[in-house]
C-alpha cells in the first residue's frame, strides 16, 4: 500500500506538471492566435512525438520528455532575406536558425508573423506563459489556504508536559530530578480550552504563549473550559532556556553554528493543531511571498548549485532551501503521499508543492535571457526603444530586431541549463534532499 501511495504522489506531481506546462503554452497560444499569428504547433514535452492531432492550422500533441513545451509561431524573427550575412564562429548556427525560421512562414501568409506585431502585443504573447503559471499558483495556494485551511495551533490543549527539560537536553522521558512542569502542577488537562489569561480573553494560542513567555515567576489566573464548565487555574510559568527562532520560525545559530537560546516563561502546554480557513486573498499573498523566495534563490543560484555539487561529492547534507529537479520534486511528492498522516494534511502539502513549482516556472521564465520568455520580451522592448528614439530624433524607423544574431548567447544559456538540470537530477537520485525528517 505504501508503494502505491508513493507512486500516486509521483503521478499527482507529473499530471500537475503536465497541466502547468500545458497552461503555460496556452498562455502563449491564445494571445498569439487572437493577434492573428499563425501557430503551427502546440506541444507539451520534448523529444519523440507520442501523439498529435491537427486542428485547423495547428498541430496539438505530446512528446516523450515532460520537462517543458513549446508553440511554433510563424516568423518569430525577420526572414533571412531581410538580414545581413551571418559572420563569426557561430555563423552556421545563426544561418540554421534563420533557415528554420524561414520555414515557419507559409506562402501567402507573410503578414501573419510574430515579428510584425506591435511591441506591446509581442510582450503580451511572451508574458502570457509565465502569467498562466502565476495564476495557477494563486489558485492552488487559495485552494490550500482558503479551501483546506492552514494548520495552526488552536486554543484547545492536546498534551501537558510532566516536567521541565533543559533546551539542550536529549532525553525523551522525565527523571526524578526534573522539576514538574507548571501546567501539570496547576492541574491543566488535555482537552481544556483556553478562555482567558490574566483577565484577557484568549483569541489564539500564539497570544496565550506570548503572555506566558513574558511572565516567568508571575502567577497568572487562567480560565479554561472543561467539559462545558469554566474552571479557573493558577499558573506560575518558570524561567526556562529555549531556542531562539527568526521571523520564519527557523532556529537562530551563532557564528559557530550553536543554537542561540534565551530565557522565557515556560508552562508545558501543547496546543491541538487544526486547519483554519484563511481569507481568499491569502492565496495571492502566499504566491507573492513565494515569488520573493524563488527570486532570491535564482539570484544566489551559483552558490546554491555549488552546495549541491559539494553535497554530491562529499556526502554532506544539502541545503533544504536549495534548487530541485523534476525528479526531486516527484520524489518528495511520493514521500508526502506515503507518510502516515491524515489525507487532508498530505493533500495540503502536495497542493503547496505544485503551487511552488508553478511560481518557480513563473520566475525562471522571466529571466531576461534567450531562449527564455524574458529574453524574447527584452528583444521586443529593445526594438520598441529604438523605434521611439528614431521617432524622437526624426530618423527613419529601424529594421525589425533580428534575434538570430543572439544565437551564441542562446546556445551558452541552453548548455548551462542542460548542465544545471543534469546536476540536479543526479543529485536528486544519488543524494536526495531530506525535507520530511
Amino acid at each position: 500500500m505504501e508503494i502505491l501511495l508513493y507512486l500516486g504522489g509521483i503521478l499527482f506531481m507529473l499530471v500537475g506538471l503536465g497541466v502547468s506546462i500545458g497552461l503555460h503554452e496556452a498562455g502563449h497560444l491564445v494571445p498569439a492566435k487572437l493577434f492573428g499569428v499563425r501557430v503551427g504547433q502546440y506541444m507539451i514535452g520534448f523529444g519523440p512525438r507520442l501523439w498529435s492531432k491537427r486542428i485547423g492550422e495547428t498541430e496539438y500533441g505530446f512528446k516523450a520528455l515532460p520537462v517543458g513545451g513549446f508553440i511554433s509561431m510563424s516568423g518569430m524573427y525577420p526572414p533571412s532575406a531581410n538580414s545581413g550575412p551571418a559572420k563569426g564562429l557561430f555563423a552556421a548556427l545563426v544561418q540554421d536558425a534563420r533557415t528554420a525560421n524561414d520555414e515557419t512562414i507559409a506562402e501567402g501568409e507573410e503578414e501573419r508573423v510574430f515579428y510584425r506585431l506591435p511591441v506591446f502585443k509581442r510582450v503580451i504573447v511572451m508574458l502570457g506563459g509565465p502569467a498562466m503559471n502565476l495564476v495557477l499558483a494563486i489558485v492552488l495556494f487559495t485552494l490550500m489556504a482558503s479551501g483546506i485551511g492552514i494548520q495552526q495551533a488552536s486554543t484547545t490543549i492536546s498534551a501537558i508536559s510532566e516536567c521541565v527539560v533543559p533546551a539542550t537536553a536529549t532525553q525523551q522521558e522525565c527523571t526524578a530530578d526534573d522539576p514538574a512542569a507548571p501546567a501539570a502542577e496547576a492541574g491543566f488537562q488535555p482537552g481544556d480550552i483556553l478562555v482567558s489569561i490574566d483577565g484577557e480573553p484568549v483569541a489564539t494560542f500564539a497570544a496565550a504563549s506570548q503572555t506566558i513567555q513574558a511572565s516567568p515567576g508571575r502567577t497568572l489566573d487562567v480560565v479554561v473550559n472543561r467539559a462545558g464548565q469554566d474552571v479557573t487555574l493558577q499558573l506560575t510559568p518558570v524561567a526556562a532556556e529555549r531556542g531562539q527562532v527568526d521571523a520564519n520560525g527557523r532556529p537562530v545559530t551563532d557564528k559557530g553554528g550553536t543554537p542561540v537560546t534565551h530565557s522565557v516563561g515556560y508552562a508545558g502546554i501543547t496546543a491541538q493543531l487544526e486547519y483554519a480557513r484563511q481569507p481568499l486573498g491569502t492565496g495571492a499573498e502566499l504566491a507573492m511571498q513565494q515569488v520573493g523566495g524563488v527570486t532570491s534563490l535564482i539570484l544566489n543560484l551559483p552558490a546554491k548549485l555549488w552546495n549541491v555539487a559539494e553535497a554530491l561529492i562529499t556526502g554532506s547534507e544539502r541545503d533544504p532551501n536549495g534548487p530541485l529537479s523534476v525528479v526531486g520534486v516527484g520524489r518528495i511528492a511520493g514521500e508526502v503521499a506515503a507518510t502516515d498522516a491524515p489525507v487532508l494534511n498530505r493533500l495540503a502539502v502536495l497542493l503547496n508543492l505544485l503551487a511552488a513549482l508553478n511560481i518557480a516556472l513563473f520566475v525562471f521564465n522571466l529571466i531576461p535571457l534567450l531562449p527564455l520568455d524574458g529574453g524574447h520580451v527584452v528583444v521586443a522592448l529593445w526594438e520598441g526603444i529604438k523605434r521611439l528614439w528614431a521617432k524622437a530624433t526624426g530618423r527613419p524607423g529601424p529594421a525589425p530586431a533580428d534575434a538570430t544574431r543572439l544565437v551564441p548567447i542562446t546556445v551558452v544559456v541552453a548548455v548551462v541549463l542542460i548542465a544545471m538540470g543534469a546536476l540536479l537530477i543526479i543529485a536528486d537520485i544519488v543524494k536526495p534532499m531530506n525535507l520530511l525528517g
